[in-house]
């Protein structure tokens, strides 16, 4: 039977709002929420577990509802609210009059398939959760292995995140760790670390990135860490001929990342 709530302060609301603002409480409750059709049924094709879903019938159609549903093995708890307490819930107006909740997947190197030559996107201490969601985006869009955050700043399942990223966080395979133990891994699994820094005499495009290779960006503030200016097989960097000596990140990584897959023959 499907629940109706047209009540702000019904205890079920307050709880998705308090999960939308507060990384502690997803944690804690292991959920995330998840806006939007688009990323919903990324997320629920890529096996994520769909938990709870909330919709408003004045915003989102009943055959569009069905088709999202069809893409969700397990059974949920199905609830329609109005279109206020919808409006209070969303994180973005344009949400398509859906909300779910879900488990979020926390994967580690093991869990990992790579190809014969990866290309991977490491990101260390990355804070602004626009920025990943940008990332992300771009390492799907060019079909990377896989996306490691070392000692993230922000909750890659922060709504905005998911937003910027268009729900690629449910595509990409995505690890989160830290810097010393990713450094021992690509040591270990034999794929040649660049990183990126304004330091470096090598340009991207002199770089050969036809061998399994993983591309490391800084934070902007600060760019990389010293233990990745030491630890990397190689620093490279893009000419810059403004007035300003840097770009934003995910505009940096989408230059360098575009390079490796041309080099590849986008294979």
């Amino acid at each position: 039977m499907v629940k109706i709530i047209s009540s702000l302060q019904n205890p079920l609301i307050k709880n998705v709002i308090l999960l939308s603002d507060k990384p502690r409480a997803r944690k804690e409750q292991n959920r995330i929420v998840i806006e939007g059709q688009r990323e919903i049924r990324l997320a629920a094709v890529s096996g994520f577990c769909i938990t709870d879903l909330f919709f408003c019938p004045a915003m989102i159609k009943e055959t569009d509802l069905r088709s999202l549903a069809l893409h969700i093995e397990k059974p949920i708890e199905l609830t329609e609210v109005t279109a206020d307490v919808f409006n209070r819930m969303a994180y973005r107006k344009d949400s398509g009059g859906v909300v779910a909740l879900a488990e979020p997947r926390r994967l580690q190197f093991n869990h990992l398939q790579l190809s014969k030559k990866p290309l991977l996107l490491v990101l260390e201490t990355v804070e602004k959760p626009g920025n990943l969601g940008a990332l992300l985006r771009t390492a799907d869009a060019a079909g990377l292995d896989a996306v490691i955050i070392c000692d993230p700043q922000t909750d890659i399942y922060n709504p905005n995140a998911i937003r910027s990223g268009i729900g690629c966080i449910f595509t990409m395979p995505v690890v989160t760790t830290t810097s010393g133990e990713t450094i021992n891994w690509l040591r270990a699994a034999g794929i040649r670390m660049y990183g990126t820094a304004l330091t470096a005499t090598h340009f991207y495009h002199e770089t050969d990135f036809r061998q399994p290779a993983a591309i490391i960006m800084g934070a902007e503030a600060t760019g990389l860490s010293d233990k990745w200016l030491d630890g990397a097989d190689d620093l490279i960097k893009i000419p810059m001929r403004g007035k300003i000596d840097s770009m934003n990140v995910s505009a940096s990584a989408a230059v360098v990342i575009f390079e490796a897959m041309r080099q590849r023959n986008f294979q």
